[in-house]
């Protein structure tokens, strides 16, 4: 723990604690997410959905290692256990019990919606209080915006691919 980096919080270092532990929470389950949902996906244009699943699985796992980071620094213990995920996160995990495509693809549009608004909400918490941690948010946030634009354009090409052709 960084015993100046803690004091220059301007806020309830506890209550800052909560608010991460609930997004390193939401990142491990976004990960798993995508991980899983890239192995099961079905349907057509499978394999380049599975590939920009793998990558943001990949970045989530990224921003859950920030996360801890960050925790550790201001003294913070991240969440030890997997269970307690789905009380912390503020974001839900959705089994792709159904594998098509589509279904894939709109579970995690909906995850990324939530980590979107949970990191503006975390920014706006932070701002002028912990720069570290409005920054590490905005860091992620970019990237959450891009995630979502990026299944978005998928699902775009989807339906588009699925339309019957009229010329």
């Amino acid at each position: 723990m960084g015993t100046r980096g803690r004091e220059i919080v301007g806020m309830d270092v506890n209550q800052l604690l909560d608010l991460l532990n609930r997004a390193y929470a939401s990142e491990w389950l976004a990960y798993y997410q995508y991980w899983l949902g890239a192995k099961v996906i079905k349907g057509p244009m499978k394999d380049a959905v599975a590939a920009e699943l793998n990558l943001h699985a990949a970045e989530e796992l990224n921003h859950a290692v920030l996360l801890a980071g960050r925790i550790v620094q201001l003294g913070g213990t991240p969440g030890l256990s997997p269970k307690d995920w789905f009380t912390l996160s503020p974001c839900k995990y959705e089994a792709p019990a159904d594998a098509y495509v589509g279904v894939i693809l709109g579970q995690n549009i909906v995850g990324e919606q939530c980590a979107i608004s949970s990191y503006k909400q975390l920014m706006d918490t932070t701002k002028d209080k912990d720069m570290v941690t409005y920054n590490l948010a905005l860091t992620i946030l970019q990237q959450e915006v891009e995630h979502e634009e990026d299944l978005q354009s998928l699902e775009e090409d989807l339906k588009l691919m699925l339309q019957p052709t009229s010329r």
